[in-house]
């Protein structure tokens, strides 16, 4: 099974939920059948770690996002991953124009398909520290029950 989450730069939301998922599956004994990976829908960063902010409020929480780099979502993705997961409806819209017909990933935004309190991850970019805080709340939230549902799929 391979997960795939997506925001618009790859610095801040998806990283953070690539090092949250990875921590969780470890914890859930699953990170040996669980492939994550994320990426973002333009190339501004490519190559960069994530965000220092992201990585700070990660590693406060035990997650250490700093060997990821930023990489640009690509058409080769809908054939690769099984689940691709975007951020915010924007990111949601590119990957569907992006997404050739005969993709084998399902598309869907993050948030909408496990929570009901929002459907989009707010991008902390231009916020405080408490928006990097609250992104994590979102993240952990959200990612407890992917953990789930990915066990009733393997």
């Amino acid at each position: 099974m391979r997960v795939l989450f997506v925001c618009l730069g790859n610095i801040c939301r998806s990283p953070t939920a690539e090092g949250v998922l990875r921590h969780k599956l470890r914890e859930a004994g699953l990170a040996d059948q669980v492939e994550v990976a994320s990426a973002g829908t333009g190339d501004w960063h490519v190559g960069h770690p994530p965000d220092k902010r992201s990585q700070a409020a990660a590693k406060l929480r035990g997650y250490d996002l700093s060997n990821q780099r930023a990489q640009q979502v690509t058409r080769a993705d809908f054939a690769t991953y099984d689940l691709i997961l975007a951020m915010d409806k924007s990111n949601l819209r590119s990957l569907e124009a992006l997404q050739p017909v005969k993709g084998r990933a399902e598309l869907d935004l993050f948030l909408r398909r496990y929570q009901s309190e929002l459907d989009e991850v707010p991008d902390p970019y231009h916020d405080c520290e408490q928006g990097f805080e609250r992104v994590l709340d979102l993240i952990e939230r959200a990612s407890d029950l992917l953990v789930i549902e990915l066990k009733g799929r393997l």
